[in-house]
Formats: C-alpha cells, structure tokens, sequence
C-alpha cells in the first residue's frame, strides 16, 4: 500500500474551569457513588495551544485534526484552520450515552466522528509530540506502528480493575499462545531491544493468563477495529457508555489497540522514542529540560493530585514549551 492514505488526529480537551461544566458536573456527581474522579483529570495546565504548534511544525503532513470537547473552547482558537474539526460529544456520541463526565464512552466511540480517516491518532490533551515525527512512525502499509509486549497482570490499583477487565475479554475472543506461535516474527522482534524480547520470551509459556504493555502515549487505531468490536461485544461496550461517571466494570479503548494486536494487523517498533513522567513539584523542572532538549518523540506528562505548587509547575512546564515553540500555528488567533 502506498503511504499517501490520509492519517487524522485526535485531540480530547477539557476545560475544567468552565462554569456551565462544572455546574452540570456537580449536579450528577451528587448521585454517583465510589466514581473514579480528581482534580488531576479536569484542570487545565493551559498548554493546548502547544499541542497545536507541535502537530504543525513536527507532523505537517497529518489530514485534519479533530477537537474533541464538550462545548467549551479556547479563546485563542482559529475555529476556520483549514485542519481543524471541532468535535462536541453530542456530534458523535449516542444520545442515550450523554452528558458523560467519564472519558470511556468518548473513546470507545471514535469511529462515528464525521469525516474521520480509516487510520487515526489518538492523544489525550498531555500527550505531546516532542520533535519531527514521520507518518510511518504511526501507520507503515495501511497497518499501525506498535509494540507488542506481555506483561503480568498488575495488582488492582489506579487503572487496575479496567485493565483487568479489558484484558479478560481479550482472552474470551483469543487464544493468545496460538496467535503469538501463528505471528512470532511480530513478538519477538528486533526493533523491541533485547529486555522487552526476553520479557515476551520467558512470558510466553504463561501468555493465555497474561497482559500487555500500554505505553501511555499517542496510539494509532484503524477505524474498522471500533466497528467491529461494537458489532460483536456490543453489550459491554453499552455497558460502559452508560456510566457517567468512570466504573469499576468498566473497559477503555485499550480493547481497540489488543484487538489490532492479536488480530496481527500492525508493524512492530520499540518504544525507546517515548517517555510518560508524572508532574510532581520536585520534577518540573526535570521534565521542563527533556522538553527543551526535545528528547523524546512522543511523550506524555500526566497531572498529579500531590503537585502542591500547581502553578508554579505550569509556570515551568510552559516556559520550555515556549522555548521550542514560540510561533502562533494556523490553529491560533
């Protein structure tokens, strides 16, 4: 396949401070009960406007851009970019599934989003691009670029019950030890390094009662993996669009990136290009310097409920942003 397919990205954001959000917020989290929500998931660290410029000057060949809110947007942004589609939930997701406060039913229903491309990139709003990044870093002959990688099943912390529960259904759809012996060229593979092939390697024998990694970064996605997983695991993905709020029981678009694995359809590349740090008041300026010295190619710096300074740590995060990449993009004002 010729690599001149469109490839799209996709860019979730939330501005936490708007009053009408926050309202509606309150309203139905007073009927909620042992839901996952912090501070961390819905501040805004006011640094949207340099996902945009990293998009333009590192990956100038991506097809559109797809902004995905829930109404509110930025008062800088160029709502007339030439890229640009701005995405409200009621655009796409299932009216039966809104006002959702959790990010699952926004993710697992991508693949309605008007106009979208057959091959996608997915981002949430603090993972980055840290410097000039080809398209075949994301899809090589029509196939996603990812790692395929075993690991144990964590105990249940943060994330814990969801990867349990995604992982679950992967080994009700696949026999994993089969598909890895039928595709072994893609498990173990060069491009991985030595550690993460002798991981897989020693996993192995244990593969029908294991996991995978999940490098928290961008991942790209084929549309027709969403159709065909609503098609045939409808119910729990119904399911889990129907919780306002995150629940235990519930699955994340993970299920999508293990299908595209298990199914084979994707090229192999390592993930020593990436990084994915926690903000902590100690390691701003750490993670302000690997910004400034463009290090990575994709990463991902998550919001910590122990920052006690927030600010500052925005201060410092911003100012290396600046620094790289002072110019306005076409998607500002």
């Amino acid at each position: 396949m010729k690599e001149n397919y469109p490839i799209d990205f996709i860019i979730m954001w939330l501005d936490g401070n708007d009053p009408e959000w926050q309202a509606e917020y309150k309203h139905y989290y007073k009927q909620e009960k042992g839901v996952d929500m912090s501070i961390a998931r819905i501040r805004d660290w006011d640094n949207l406007q340099y996902w945009f410029r990293a998009v333009e000057n590192f990956a100038p060949w991506v097809n559109k851009i797809h902004l995905i809110t829930c109404g509110h947007l930025p008062k800088w942004l160029n709502k007339n970019a030439q890229k640009l589609n701005i995405v409200k939930h009621s655009d796409f997701i299932p009216q039966e599934y809104l006002p959702t406060f959790s990010t699952f039913p926004n993710t697992l229903n991508h693949h309605r989003i008007n106009g979208l491309a057959e091959h996608f990139v997915v981002f949430d709003d603090d993972m980055f691009l840290g410097k000039s990044t080809d398209r075949t870093r994301f899809f090589q002959n029509g196939k996603p670029v990812d790692m395929a990688q075993l690991t144990p099943i964590p105990p249940v912390l943060p994330f814990g019950h969801y990867l349990l529960n995604c992982i679950a259904l992967m080994h009700k759809r696949h026999d994993f030890t089969k598909i890895i012996l039928q595709n072994i060229c893609k498990w173990i593979n060069v491009k991985y390094g030595i550690s993460a092939n002798f991981k897989n390697l020693f996993l192995l024998p244990f593969a029908n009662n294991v996991s995978f990694k999940n490098p928290h970064v961008a991942v790209p996605f084929i549309k027709s993996t969403y159709e065909k997983l609503w098609q045939e695991e409808f119910e729990i993905l119904d399911a889990t669009c129907k919780s306002r709020f995150r629940n235990y029981t519930d699955v994340l678009q993970w299920i999508m990136r293990y299908e595209q694995l298990l199914s084979g359809n994707f090229i192999p590349h390592g993930i020593k290009d990436t990084h994915t740090d926690l903000i902590t008041d100690n390691r701003a300026n750490e993670i302000a310097n690997y910004i400034i010295k463009q290090k990575y190619r994709l990463f991902c710096i998550n919001d910590n409920n122990d920052i006690v300074d927030f600010e500052t740590a925005k201060t410092i995060i911003n100012s290396a942003f600046e620094k790289i990449l002072p110019k306005k993009s076409s998607f500002e004002l």
